[in-house]
């Protein structure tokens, strides 16, 4: 049965000029035999036994698929992994820094931002409206997944109700590579607007370091204080780094 037109399939025309034009090919010509049967056999890989049967450069093949539909994706694949880490750090890296990779154009940037930008929604699915203190693990999970990789600090409030059900998480403020301007009058005012009765803090540490600095500590207590004035818990403050998180209150700094 002959196969129709596929979305995949257009987009080379599309993108052609965002890529690195080697190997050169027609306009419109089909991908040669060789990497069609490779895409098929890793396609079907994938379907079988799902990400686990696929190392981070072939899981990476398969997003690459869609923007360079004509030519072979495993040296992109294992330079982008040379170059970030892992397939997180690939999918998660700024875009000004995955562009300075030769071979990334607009078509491969937005496929990566495409794939990081699901990841984002799916873990916050699993934590939006739900009993964030019973589900501790989802909550680290999601944290980690939105802030690890990050290129800058940023501040976020995750705002609760009197059931500790999560109704806001909210950005607060974005930084430098070291230092976020957090008001804790307006971290308090913002809880007070939402009716919200509890709180957690969470920023991350692009240095990959969350060991807390003296003026995260001091800040922490700023927003206890004035958050209890009012009647509202503060239950935690998370600083995400790349590969671990550190809770202020395990380490009894709340």
């Amino acid at each position: 049965m002959t196969r129709g037109p596929h979305f995949s399939d257009s987009q080379a025309a599309l993108f052609d000029h965002d890529e690195a034009p080697e190997p050169v090919l027609p306009r419109g010509a089909p991908a040669p035999s060789y990497i069609k049967d490779h895409r098929a056999r890793l396609r079907e890989r994938f379907l079988i036994g799902g990400a686990d049967a696929l190392p981070d450069y072939e899981l990476l093949e398969l997003v690459l698929f869609r923007a360079i539909p004509r030519r072979d994706v495993k040296p992109l694949a294992r330079q982008l992994l040379e170059t970030f880490g892992d397939f997180n750090g690939v999918v998660s890296a700024p875009r000004a820094r995955l562009s300075q990779v030769s071979g990334v154009g607009d078509a491969v940037v937005t496929e990566l931002k495409i794939v990081e930008a699901a990841a984002h929604r799916l873990a916050r699915s699993r934590v939006i409206k739900k009993h964030l203190l019973s589900s501790w693990d989802a909550l680290l999970d999601y944290c980690q997944t939105a802030m690890a990789h990050g290129d800058i600090e940023q501040f976020r409030v995750l705002y609760l109700d009197r059931k500790n059900v999560l109704i806001a998480d909210e950005a607060q403020a974005r930084g430098t590579v070291d230092h976020v301007p957090v008001y804790p009058r307006e971290v308090v005012k913002r809880a007070l607007e939402l009716n919200a009765t509890a709180m957690i803090l969470v920023h991350n540490h692009p240095s990959g370091d969350p060991t807390p600095s003296h003026a995260d500590i001091e800040m922490t207590e700023q927003i206890r204080l004035a958050a209890e004035a009012l009647g509202i818990t503060l239950h935690d403050h998370l600083v995400i780094g790349k590969s671990r998180e550190l809770s202020f209150r395990s380490e009894g700094l709340l």
